[in-house]
């Protein structure tokens, strides 16, 4: 019989980002005892990686914003397969959470008038995006990690949740975790479980993920019978560094654009001038004097009355534009794009605006970005796909498990605008947080199952025993590579396919490896527990992109490299769980009241 240790909540949020910090805080507001176990150290979050900034229509920049706007921009990015519902309460609440971060002491930069001030980014008609520097992220956590201690919330640092208990099929009552530090176990008995894990993107060999992103919360509610929708959706960043190789993928803000940035290929062309999709024609300036000064404006703080540079579309056409211009031949010395702020900033301006990006080329790469261009590509960042959730709980299909952030759907439908991810944690942990408290009045305590838990550790501790397999590391790393080569940013049916088969193959390698027998500061256990939920997402994920034979957003078909305006257009695939087999269907999306529909223009389709 197993040692573990239990314990009991009426919460349990697992991940520690934006979002669950926010959940968090908002279930200890309501009088739950609520608990956060987290992977990494309290503060050390993926969304401290999140630099441009948190968008909401506060109009302190242009007055002319407001939420029908942000609503409008938020479907026309996601080619109107988000959930409408998710995207207007993101639109009339984000304000009011950006807002609640400055009461508790989150320093935003300010207007000449003391205001929170906001810059542009792609896809976002008004300058909308609150900020601190590029470092927006590090300041939210930084304010939701002080709210959240004084809140009275118990923290568990480092450790993997790797079940998810139930009582039956629908309802959740826990989890089980370990200690990434000594191996020791854990079994939590819950009211209500908040998934707030983040994303996938550590599933790619090139992206912008740290090492926490294995896609533990979509793997968890899978496997608990939770559906997931949109998986085929991935969005690579088109600003990642390129050079040297040991930094690949690293995350350039997309702040380096929304102050002025261009981007140019080989021949000293700006490019995007040429890959303006038809739905965004009239939104973005047709020559180079028009988007100059638009810049000008921007710098003196005007109100810009032109249309903004074609560097700030959606981050779905600017990547695949880069991507097209390394294809042909005219791509960077190290196969990217350079991206130009030296000659549109002066450097004083570029080292206040920019601090990070300034110090992250000049430490990592060699490169003064207030003399020369940065050399950046396409990076796996984020994905729209995730636990399909009720739109105003943010309860999951299964009763008592909620999901916020980017482990949750909906929101984003096929691309996610920049900008959107912060204020979609705080809006939606917050809501996530709220319910999943109220759920638990005058509930008992779940009891835990000690046979449930038993299984749960025999199955964690399972790779400890195995001899002469495999090491854990090299396992991932192809997995990476294979995702990497035939799941990216251009997909094709016949690798596809392939993947599917591969990953049937990476399957069975996963469940021989060995890392060795030590639980005590063992990295190969933690990967190789890790790969199963990464061979899991990665096959969700292959499976959508084949079934949807279009491209849109963050999805593209080389074969079928144009929207579907039929069946596509209005719906989502949607994954589950059958025993061990992963299985997909296609459903319906509801539409938007008349009301909400007259505000969109779905008169241009993309070309």
């Amino acid at each position: 019989m197993s040692e573990y240790e239990t314990h009991e909540y009426d919460v349990v949020v697992i991940g520690a980002g934006g979002a669950g910090l926010r959940a968090a805080i908002e279930a200890a507001r309501e009088g739950a005892k609520t608990a956060i176990i987290c992977k990494s150290l309290l503060g050390k979050a993926h969304t401290v990686m999140a630099e441009g900034g948190a968008a909401a229509a506060l109009g302190n920049a242009d007055d002319r914003d407001g939420w029908k706007t942000h609503f409008k921009d938020t479907m026309k990015g996601g080619k109107y397969l988000n959930n409408w519902r998710m995207a207007q309460i993101h639109a009339k609440e984000s304000a009011d959470r950006v807002r609640e971060l400055e009461q508790w002491g989150a320093v935003f930069d300010r207007t000449p008038k003391g205001l929170i001030n906001q810059r542009n980014f792609g896809g976002h008609t008004y300058p909308r995006l609150a900020h601190v520097g590029d470092s927006t992220g590090l300041e939210i956590i930084r304010t939701l990690q002080e709210k959240g201690i004084h809140s009275g919330v118990d923290v568990f640092m480092e450790y993997t949740v790797t079940h998810l208990l139930q009582d039956d099929d629908t309802t959740c009552t826990g989890c089980v975790a370990y200690n990434r530090v000594d191996g020791a176990m854990h079994a939590y008995s819950a009211k209500s479980v908040i998934l707030a894990t983040g994303g996938i993107t550590r599933c790619w060999s090139i992206c912008s993920g740290s090492w926490e992103y294995t896609g533990d919360g979509h793997a968890l509610a899978l496997n608990a019978g939770a559906e997931l929708i949109d998986m085929e959706f991935v969005q690579f960043h088109p600003t990642g560094m390129v050079w040297p190789p040991s930094v690949r993928g690293i995350l350039v803000t997309e702040g380096v654009r929304g102050e002025g940035g261009v981007l140019k290929n080989s021949e000293g062309e700006r490019f995007m001038f040429d890959n303006v999709p038809d739905m965004f024609k009239g939104d973005h300036a047709e020559t180079e004097e028009e988007a100059t000064e638009w810049v000008r404006q921007v710098v003196a703080g005007e109100i810009a009355s032109v249309r903004r540079p074609p560097e700030l579309l959606t981050r779905d056409v600017v990547a695949k534009a880069i991507n097209k211009e390394v294809a042909e031949g005219r791509g960077s010395t190290h196969g990217g794009a350079y991206l130009d702020i030296a000659n549109q900033r002066s450097a004083e301006e570029i080292i206040a605006k920019l601090p990070s990006m300034h110090h992250q080329f000049k430490e990592l790469a060699g490169v003064d970005i207030t003399k020369e261009p940065m050399e950046v590509g396409p990076t796996a960042h984020y994905v729209m796909g995730g636990v399909r959730v009720d739109a105003e709980t943010q309860e999951s299909t299964i009763s008592g498990l909620y999901a916020a952030g980017e482990v949750a759907s909906g929101l984003h439908g096929a691309n996610r605008l920049g900008g959107n991810s912060l204020s979609d944690l705080i809006v939606f942990g917050k809501r996530a947080g709220e319910y999943a408290a109220k759920r638990t009045v005058g509930m008992a305590q779940p009891t835990i199952d000690a046979v449930t838990v038993e299984a749960a550790i025999a199955e964690n501790l399972e790779p400890l025993s195995r001899e002469n397999g495999e090491n854990p590391g090299k396992v991932y790393d192809e997995l990476r590579d294979m995702m990497q080569a035939k799941v990216g940013i251009i997909r094709t049916d016949a690798d596809l396919k392939t993947a599917i088969t591969d990953l049937d193959d990476f399957r069975q390698r996963v469940t021989s490896t060995s890392p060795g027998p030590s639980m005590v500061y063992n990295s190969g256990w933690h990967q190789a527990l890790d790969l199963k939920n990464m061979v899991d997402i990665s096959h969700a994920c292959t499976l959508a992109a084949l079934t949807r034979t279009e491209s849109r957003g963050g999805h593209t078909r080389d074969d079928f490299p144009v929207p579907d305006t039929g069946m596509w257009s209005h719906t989502t695939n949607v994954i589950s769980k059958d025993g061990d087999s992963i299985t997909i269907r296609q459903e319906e999306l509801e539409q938007p009241p008349e009301e909400l529909e007259q505000l969109l223009d779905r008169s241009k389709k993309e070309a």
